[in-house]
């Protein structure tokens, strides 16, 4: 018995340590329904984000939460109440992959709502394998903890 036992630990441990030496990172503060009942969120569009679909995936989760957005370049336009600002990182190994984003949700000047998406480095893990997934697969859980009470 304590012999399967240390042979399974041996097993184990190498496959506890790469799952561990790279991950994903998901920070939300999520917004309020009471306080915030969003219907309309102004995007303001960031030209040096270079992750092609990124803008179709914010506005896609916001709209599967039943909030219509329209998307802006600078400066806000005074109809704008709730506006989010958002930029993206991609990264490359062997190809590019989105490893950060940061969406800031306002009302005015009074932020309502914050999430940040980070993919970790290291190697041979599970989290290295997925780091190609598509912007879609890696925004919408961070979009739907976001706006989780629409």
């Amino acid at each position: 018995m304590i012999r399967n036992a240390l042979k399974t630990a041996r097993y184990a441990l190498p496959v506890c340590y790469f799952a561990m030496t790279a991950c994903t990172s998901v920070q939300v503060k999520q917004v309020h329904y009471e306080e915030h009942p969003l219907i309309f969120v102004c995007i303001e569009r960031d030209p040096k984000v270079m992750v092609e679909d990124f803008l179709d995936v914010l506005q896609d989760g916001f709209w599967r939460h039943a909030v219509e957005t329209q998307v802006f370049d600078a400066p806000l336009p005074e109809y704008c109440e709730y506006h989010l600002h958002y930029t993206a990182r991609r990264s490359w190994d062997m190809a590019p992959y989105l490893s950060y984003a940061e969406l800031i949700l306002k009302q005015r000047n009074l932020l309502i709502g914050k999430a940040i998406y980070e993919h970790i480095g290291g190697s041979m893990s599970m989290a290295y394998f997925t780091k190609w997934a598509g912007t879609q697969s890696k925004m919408d859980p961070v979009i739907d903890e976001l706006l989780a009470e629409y």
